[in-house]
C-alpha cells in the first residue's frame, strides 16, 4: 500500500531562518523540495528556466505564508549563476542551503547518441552542479550549518540501457559530491548526494511503461514528498555529521 505523503503541515521549524536555493524548482521534485524546506522555516529561492511554472509555484508558496522567490536560472550558464549569486547576496548576504536538483533526460542508444545531445545532458546535469557549487561557495561560507545536496540517480552507479548521457552525468555527480565534501569540510560546509530510484515527476514521462518499478521491491515509484523529506534531513542539523555520502532512496531497487 502506498503511504500517505507527509505534507509538512505539522513539522518543526528546524530550518528556521535558513536561506535555500533549489535549482529545477519550478515543478515536480524541485517544487516539492521548496515546499518541504519552506515548511520547515527556510527562505527559499526557486531557480529554473520554466518561468511561468516557477512564478506560479513561488506564488503558491507565498499564499501559504512562506518566503519564496522565483528567479530565472539556466544552470549551464555561468552568467545566470552570477546573477543568482548577486540576488542572494544583496537580499540575505549568505546562503545556507544549495540543492542542485535541475536535470534533463535523454533516452537514446549509445550508438545513435549525438555528441550535441551528450554535451547538453552533461552541461545541465553535471556542469550545472559544478557551476552552482563554484559560484555559491563564498556565500555558503557565510551561512549557518551550510549544506549542499546534489541529485544523482540509481542509474549513476548501475547504468541503464539507453541512458548513456544521463547515467554518466549522474555517476559524475557522485564523484563531484565526494570531492566537494573533502574540499569544503574545513569550512564546515557539508556536501551529500541524493540517489533516487523511480519517482513520479514530469521528467520521467519518456520512460518505458513502468520504468524501474519491476526492479523495485516496494513495487512503485516514490512520491516527490518522500525524496523531499530526505533532502530536508540532509540539509538540517540532524545530519550535522553527514558529509561526502549518498542517501539512496530507491524502494530497494536492484539491477538485473
Amino acid at each position: 500500500m502506498t503511504p500517505t505523503p507527509h505534507t509538512g503541515d505539522t513539522l518543526t521549524h528546524r530550518l528556521s531562518g535558513r536561506v535555500a536555493l533549489i535549482t529545477g524548482g519550478a515543478r515536480g521534485q524541485g517544487a516539492a523540495h521548496a515546499y518541504r524546506l519552506a515548511s520547515e522555516g527556510a527562505v527559499v529561492f526557486l531557480a529554473d528556466v520554466l518561468d511561468d511554472d516557477g512564478a506560479r509555484t513561488a506564488e503558491e508558496l507565498r499564499s501559504k505564508g512562506f518566503d519564496a522567490t522565483y528567479l530565472h536560472l539556466d544552470v549551464s550558464n555561468p552568467d545566470d549563476w552570477q546573477a543568482a549569486h548577486r540576488l542572494v547576496d544583496d537580499t540575505h548576504g549568505r546562503l545556507d542551503i544549495l540543492v542542485n536538483n535541475a536535470g534533463i533526460v535523454d533516452v537514446t542508444n549509445l550508438e545513435d547518441l549525438a555528441l550535441d545531445t551528450w554535451n547538453r545532458v552533461l552541461s545541465v546535469n553535471l556542469t550545472g552542479a559544478f557551476l552552482g557549487l563554484k559560484t555559491m561557495i563564498p556565500l555558503l561560507r557565510k551561512g549557518t550549518g551550510s549544506a549542499v545536496v546534489n541529485t544523482s540517480s540509481i542509474f549513476g552507479p548501475s547504468g541503464a540501457i539507453g541512458y548513456a548521457a544521463y547515467a554518466a552525468s549522474k555517476a559524475g555527480m557522485l564523484g563531484l559530491t565526494r570531492t566537494a565534501a573533502l574540499e569544503l569540510a574545513p569550512d564546515g560546509i557539508r556536501v551529500n548526494a541524493l540517489v533516487p530510484g523511480g519517482v513520479s515527476t514530469p521528467i520521467n514521462a519518456q520512460e518505458a511503461q513502468g520504468g524501474v518499478v519491476p526492479e523495485t521491491p516496494l513495487g512503485r515509484r516514490a512520491d516527490v514528498t518522500e525524496l523531499a523529506a530526505a533532502v530536508a534531513y540532509l540539509v538540517s542539523d540532524d545530519a550535522s555529521f553527514v558529509t561526502g555520502t549518498e542517501l539512496v532512496v530507491d524502494g530497494g531497487f536492484r539491477t538485473r
